[in-house]
């Protein structure tokens, strides 16, 4: 069973910046590829970013693109969301995600295997 814990979640002002970690365990990390989602209140679980297992495929939804950025060290079990230039619409709950394939995925039902969620409040 694979187990994912995100951390690094708080309350920034609009602008500025927050890095989010996930540890895995329970399974061969370097395997997988890895995705970040978050979810705002009243709205569906969106896509945010996603990173391959050797980190050479790093796709982004539009709105994030220049200011988040996703990186993994495989050593460490460990993928980040680097997040600058926030915005308030980027508040939501931001769940790392993990996935049995070696290449990425953009839809939540390509993961199976989920974090608890880190909550991401920007204030304007």
């Amino acid at each position: 069973q694979v187990r994912l814990v995100e951390s690094g979640g708080g309350l920034v002002q609009a602008g500025g910046s927050l890095r989010l970690s996930c540890v895995t365990s329970g399974g061969t990390f370097s395997n997988y590829a890895m995705g970040w989602f978050r979810q705002a209140p009243g709205k569906e679980r969106e896509f945010v970013a996603a990173i391959s297992n050797s980190g050479g495929s790093t796709p982004y939804v539009d709105s994030v693109k220049g200011r988040f950025t996703i990186s993994r060290e495989n050593a460490k079990n460990s993928v980040y969301l680097q997040m600058d230039s926030l915005k308030p619409e980027d508040t939501a709950v931001y769940y790392c995600a993990a996935r049995t394939s070696p290449w990425i995925a953009t839809m939540a039902s390509g993961y199976s295997y989920w974090g608890q969620g880190t909550q991401v409040t920007v204030a304007s």
